[in-house]
């Protein structure tokens, strides 16, 4: 019997590489994506034909319950949010509405007419905040310390919260930053492998940063914190940690990272060394780009993961780093 899974935030990194793993195990894909007059959606053009799409909002829980009642699905991927943590400071209100409140919407939807289909709620490195220890796992106590890792660990409590008292199959995936070359520019990662490739083409016109101005300048991209730490994996990698949580016999948590560290200096080596160029004669730390309040260096431990669900990240950091770039020169070429 084939089975029918609901994704959120199709459109987004996570969701269009669930798509693609869900669909090589056979299963019907449907997902939701907001209305808008933007309709070119690049991580899912391969997708057209082998999924169904519906239009939907996290805000607007009628046209969540809409779907699941057309739909039923075995299961339910809550990917969408507002996913950008530096933008919460600025739209701390719609984080608010859409990270937390969105998540009560679709576990409500789900509870309310398909209380059998199981529950992944994506949840974040960031509820961890600013705990300071090197390592987190499951057990680690939560120190959110800005608006999206507060609303994040709004709807992670929510999701351990209807699964003790209404019996849902719930999952909270706890993942640590994970990324891709279908990756938004709005991630430091993805500004760094697209300046880089856009210096090496030599690109008169760059795409534009979150302040709205040229992501490359006369040869320099400002970025904030340069000592920033990070965990950072595949996305490809991650999706399938998201799958193995809903194949389980009983609904747990799970943190899902690689359990190394690197900074955002070291992003920048390995990308521009990448191309032939000399990160430090490219990059600038700017005030404009720092967090307000900073995350504590963590690094997170799989090992439950790792043990229970039989997964470990295999993508090592230079190497991700080095597919984006590749990727971003080959878009900026064509």
């Amino acid at each position: 019997m084939t089975r029918t899974a609901l994704i959120t935030g199709i459109t987004g990194q996570d969701g269009s590489y669930l798509a693609d793993l869900l669909l090589e195990k056979g299963y019907r894909v449907v997902g939701i994506s907001r209305r808008s007059t933007h309709y070119q959606h690049p991580n899912i053009d391969h997708l057209i034909g082998r999924i169904a799409l519906e239009y939907g909002d996290l805000v607007d829980a009628d046209s969540l319950a809409n779907v699941i009642q057309r739909y039923e699905p075995d299961e339910v991927y809550n990917l969408a949010a507002q996913s950008v943590p530096a933008d919460s400071w600025s739209q701390p209100i719609v984080t608010g509405e859409i990270t937390a409140l969105g998540s009560l919407r679709m576990l409500e939807a789900v509870r309310r007419h398909k209380p059998d289909a199981r529950f992944y709620q994506a949840t974040s490195r960031e509820i961890f905040g600013g705990v300071e220890q090197e390592v987190v796992d499951e057990a680690t106590p939560f120190k959110a310390n800005n608006p999206y890792g507060v609303a994040k660990l709004y709807s992670h409590l929510m999701t351990l919260t209807y699964r003790d008292s209404f019996d849902l199959f719930a999952c909270g995936g706890i993942l640590f930053n994970h990324e891709s070359p279908r990756r938004s520019l709005h991630f430091v990662t993805r500004k760094v492998t697209t300046a880089a490739a856009c210096i090496k083409l030599g690109i008169e016109k760059p795409p534009l940063n979150e302040a709205g101005e040229p992501l490359v300048d006369d040869g320099i991209v400002k970025l904030g914190n340069l000592d920033a730490v990070r965990d950072w994996g595949h996305a490809r990698e991650y999706v399938d940690a998201m799958w193995r949580m809903l194949q389980q016999d009983t609904p747990q948590d799970y943190v899902i990272g690689t359990n190394t560290a690197n900074t955002v200096r070291d992003l920048c080596h390995v990308a521009f060394d990448h191309v032939g160029l000399h990160w430090q004669d490219h990059v600038e730390s700017d005030e404009q780009f720092k967090r307000p309040t900073e995350i504590a260096a963590s690094r997170g431990n799989y090992a439950k993961a790792k043990i229970e669900l039989g997964w470990e990240p295999k993508v090592r950091f230079e190497a991700l780093i080095r597919e984006m770039v590749d990727a971003d020169l080959a878009r900026l070429s064509s």
